[in-house]
């Protein structure tokens, strides 16, 4: 009789060992939903996606582990933003990571519910992303580069490069939302240098070609290029563009002297990709968005390419390149 039992007994753990591990399982949280919406190109944003995982590293969550990413990309063509915002609210996303100016804005529009962290390049108060830097209220905060607020130091720089410029031009996609911010900003300075300014626009590749071949017509011996997600996804076009035609470029990424552009000036996209991971990361843990002030990136980065330079007939001064905080030989 008790060997029945003891066999009994065997038994019936057997059955709570096989039982309980799917019973555990059961119970486990679902794996949170991130949905990350942009208005470029993945190939263009390889680095900053990195930089944005890197984030949600640091704030505990690891991508396929821990956490799911669902990508949603807009190639430039911003129009397709307000649908690509749809489909993630309707994939019940924990968070939307909206991380350009033009993503953050159709997320705006698509919810009032679901958490949403930016990165934008203009001031995301008169954007009408949030009520106040420190307390952003709602369900939007974020990270601002206000890289549209650069156009006068950007000239600057290309004017100590090219003293005796007398035309410029700059380049900006009127599909941008900050483009007329940086325009503004870049016409102030022409007037204080006293210098002419050519305005081209350009939302499409064809339009990119159509500028450049107004450059040169009108004379313009440098170009600034807006600071833009579509200008991005065309990055390595534009760069061939300007050693075509021999035109001294200036950019707001770095990611374009690396591509062979002349220099760049602008903040480190990379560092605000990564506050925009651990933003998220923190919302996942169940902080809300409202108490989370926007944070204003603040690492700027001056990037000098000295074969680009030499390519083009330029003599960079020995004071320009300790001043660059990277130089490319």
């Amino acid at each position: 009789m008790l060997d029945v039992r003891r066999r009994e007994f065997i038994a019936l753990l057997g059955g709570a060992a096989v039982a309980w591990p799917f019973a555990a399982r059961a119970q486990q949280p679902a794996m949170p939903v991130i949905g990350f919406l942009n208005g470029a190109s993945p190939e263009a944003y390889t680095p900053f996606v990195a930089a944005f995982r890197q984030g949600l590293r640091e704030a505990g969550y690891i991508e396929g582990q821990n956490a799911t990413i669902e990508y949603r990309w807009a190639d430039g063509q911003y129009e397709r933003l307000p649908a690509l915002a749809a489909e993630l609210i309707h994939r019940k996303v924990a968070v939307i990571a909206a991380t350009t100016t033009p993503a953050a804005q159709a997320a705006k529009a698509a919810t009032s519910t679901v958490p949403i962290v930016f990165t934008t390049a203009d001031d995301p108060v008169k954007l009408g992303l949030v009520s106040s830097i420190n307390r952003p209220g709602g369900n939007v905060t974020g990270i601002t580069n206000l890289l549209v607020e650069l156009g006068s130091k950007q000239l600057g720089l290309l004017r100590d490069l090219v003293p005796d410029i007398t035309a410029t031009a700059a380049l900006m996609n009127p599909n941008f939302p900050g483009a007329e911010r940086q325009l503004a900003d870049v016409q102030a300075a022409v007037r204080t240098l006293g210098l002419q300014l050519v305005v081209l626009r350009a939302s499409t590749e064809r339009e990119i070609d159509a500028a450049f071949a107004s450059m040169v017509q009108q004379g313009c011996r440098a170009v600034v290029v807006g600071a833009d997600p579509f200008f991005i996804s065309r990055r390595d076009h534009i760069v061939a563009l300007a050693a075509r035609d021999a035109i001294p470029a200036i950019y707001s990424f770095r990611e374009f002297a690396l591509a062979g552009g002349l220099m760049s000036y602008g903040t480190d996209f990379r560092d605000s990709y990564r506050q925009a991971g651990i933003y998220t990361g923190r919302i996942i843990k169940g902080e809300q968005p409202a108490d989370l002030p926007v944070q204003r990136s603040v690492k700027f980065e001056f990037v000098l390419n000295l074969k680009a330079a030499k390519t083009l007939g330029l003599s960079v001064p020995t004071s320009m390149q300790l001043l660059a905080d990277e130089v490319i030989e």
